[in-house]
């Protein structure tokens, strides 16, 4: 049966636990703002091992955050958007055996507000694991013996994750976003500016034109006039992607040839690369969560596939920039109306970089969180 939190428990089991499973089976960002409540677990129980089960996506995350001591990776048939893989019976029971080989004392699901603990906390329960603990709005009986309820959907994911290893007892100290770059990473920053023709002892704009899912993507022909003004104002731009967003590098350049472009660097690279810059323009995803975990200034075409509440950076200063829209939340891949949470003209976005910019070399003791939500000229 499920219980209530621990936090106020004199015995505590989860305390206790020296073999942790952390289950966070997201993309890379989702696996980033995961630090905080990692941080919070080896804190409290420095002797712990923490093994993080993870996306074939956002294993690579691990590398950032030096609570992870290993690392599991699998493609789990219940994250499948669109049912890709196929039907097999054995793959899953392997999984199963994966997990019971390591003899995990405890196993905590961290999820998204739609997302359900209970299928993976069933297999952590086949798995032979005692403790079992996620957040749920759904009844799953005794599959999880710690069962959190009551996040509002609209609570920060970081947020969502540091609730439930408070209520195990976890000390939480620091609530922000971190990444840990090696000294060789940070060295390796002017090497790749140069490689993509840019002077790297000059500051440069980071620029991302690409995410996951089309919903979430400023046009990339927006893109390319933003950095083309940009470029023309005399700023640095490097443009950011991997391999498949390449056509969407290939537009940009066309538009600002004298900008630089990177594909494909590892990601401790591109962690150091965004922390080495003056500013970040990008969409809702990975960049903005490196940037906020980095301290690094961004502008940040926000689409309404969610709240801002959910996924906004918290400790850097930020603009996030969307139209209003009566569909927001949609929480859509790909926009059937043509994005009008993101009409916003190229020009407005590059005067944004540019007051970004400026207030950061200027306000040096101002607050570090700015929001601003375009076209209402709000805070959010």
């Amino acid at each position: 049966m499920t219980t209530t939190p621990l936090s106020s428990h004199a015995n505590n089991p989860w305390l206790a636990a020296r073999n942790l499973l952390v289950v966070r089976l997201d993309n890379l960002g989702d696996v980033v703002m995961l630090g905080p409540a990692l941080r919070a677990i080896k804190a409290t129980t420095p002797d712990a091992r923490i093994t993080l089960l993870a996306s074939p996506g956002g294993a690579s995350a691990a590398q950032l955050l030096p609570e992870v001591d290993g690392t599991l990776i699998w493609r789990a048939v219940w994250q499948d958007v669109g049912g890709h893989i196929p039907f097999d019976a054995q793959r899953e029971r392997e999984l199963i055996t994966l997990l019971a080989e390591r003899h995990f004392d405890a196993a905590l699901v961290f999820t998204s507000f739609s997302q359900t603990p209970h299928v993976p906390g069933y297999v952590c329960y086949l798995a032979g694991i005692p403790l079992r603990a996620g957040e749920s709005k759904e009844f799953g009986g005794g599959v999880l013996t710690t069962e959190l309820r009551g996040a509002p959907d609209e609570l920060h994911q970081a947020e969502r994750n540091l609730r439930l290893v408070e209520a195990l007892g976890f000390v939480v100290a620091d609530r922000s976003l971190a990444v840990a770059l090696p000294m060789q990473v940070r060295a390796a920053v002017p090497n790749l500016l140069r490689h993509a023709g840019l002077e790297a002892a000059q500051p440069y704009i980071l620029l991302h034109p690409g995410a996951s899912c089309p919903a979430r993507r400023y046009p990339a022909d927006r893109y390319a006039q933003v950095a083309a003004l940009l470029t023309k104002r005399g700023h640095q731009v490097v443009v950011t992607g991997v391999e498949k967003e390449r056509p969407l590098i290939g537009t940009v350049l066309h538009a600002a040839p004298s900008a630089g472009a990177l594909l494909d660097v590892t990601l401790p690279e591109y962690a150091a690369l965004i922390e080495g810059a003056a500013l970040v323009i990008c969409n809702d995803t990975l960049p903005m969560h490196l940037a906020d975990a980095t301290r690094t200034p961004e502008v940040v075409l926000y689409s309404g596939t969610e709240w801002e509440s959910q996924w906004q950076p918290r400790d850097t200063r930020a603009l996030l920039l969307r139209r209003p829209t009566p569909c927001q939340p949609c929480y859509r891949f790909e926009c059937p109306i043509g994005l009008p949470c993101l009409d916003i003209p190229p020009a407005e976005v590059a005067d944004a970089a540019e007051s970004l910019l400026a207030e950061t070399q200027t306000a040096t003791n101002a607050p570090l969180r700015e929001m601003a939500d375009s076209g209402t000229g709000g805070a959010r």
